[in-house]
């Protein structure tokens, strides 16, 4: 089982989220939210790792709680 890395890990993630910000300019809300459930599909493809992924659901359910 591999434990998810939830510590900042993107070389340049200011320039990733520029870009991630940039390709949701001019969408739709609906369009964005398209584009979201896409991008979310392929990189859990990449990383493949059903334990992984499913720690990341419970890491992004339990960081929208306040």
């Amino acid at each position: 089982m591999a434990d998810l890395v939830t510590t900042p890990n993107i070389a340049g993630a200011d320039d990733f989220y520029a870009d991630l910000i940039a390709a949701h300019q001019g969408l739709t809300k609906a369009e964005s939210d398209a584009l979201n459930a896409r991008l979310i599909l392929i990189l859990a493809n990449h990383v493949g790792d059903r334990d992984a992924l499913a720690q990341a659901i419970v890491a992004a359910k339990n960081s929208g709680r306040n």
